[in-house]
This record gives C-alpha cells, sequence and structure tokens, in this order.
C-alpha cells in the first residue's frame, strides 16, 4: 500500500534547484528519490518521471542552444530562457504537489 506524502513530492520537485549550486545534483538527487520511493509514495513514480524528464529535454535544448550561439546570438536567449524555466518551473511544480495536483513541464520531452 502506498501512503500520500505531498512534503516529500514537493521536496522532490525543489531539489532540482541543487543544480544552481552543484550542477549535476538536480538531476541526480530527483533520480534517488524516484528510485528508492516511486514504489511507497503515491504518484512519486509519475512526479519523478515528469522531473526526469524535465531534466533531460533542459540538457537537450542547452546543447542545441550552444551552436545556436554563432546564430545572431539565438543560443544566448535560448539558455537565458531555459535558465528562467529551470528556475521557475521546479518552484511551481513543488506548489502543485504540495497542492495534490499533477506536475506540469511545457516543453519537456516524455522520455521515460
Amino acid at each position: 500500500m502506498q501512503s500520500e506524502d505531498r512534503t516529500l513530492l514537493m521536496f522532490t520537485h525543489l531539489s532540482q534547484l541543487l543544480e544552481f549550486v552543484t550542477v549535476i545534483g538536480g538531476f541526480v538527487v530527483p533520480l534517488i528519490l524516484w528510485v528508492v520511493k516511486r514504489n511507497e509514495i503515491y504518484k512519486m513514480d509519475e512526479h519523478g518521471r515528469a522531473i526526469l524528464n524535465f531534466q533531460i529535454s533542459l540538457f537537450i535544448y542547452t546543447i542545441v542552444c550552444i551552436p545556436l550561439i554563432l546564430v545572431l546570438g539565438l543560443g544566448i536567449v535560448g539558455l537565458v530562457l531555459l535558465g528562467i524555466a529551470s528556475f521557475v518551473l521546479p518552484i511551481v511544480n513543488a506548489i502543485r504537489a504540495n497542492n495534490g495536483r499533477d506536475p506540469y513541464y511545457p516543453l519537456s520531452i516524455p522520455i521515460l
């Protein structure tokens, strides 16, 4: 039987902000929480997949933006927008998780 722990779901979303401090921590910590707790916490599998898909999508979009820096600076605009999204969307989804709502990361590629 799965228990409901909205606080852990919220912290799982907020753990993505570790990428601003440790570069890879924003991917590793949610991955560990998802792998360990996905069968124990209600909706952890859904939230964990959404977080990891978002992180992988951000990585892909960043790789695409790097060569675009040479094309009229479009890559710089893209990187700035990705930076804003990687800061704002985890906070928004942490609030959604705490309120019992499903995660929503726009432009996230459904890989997992």
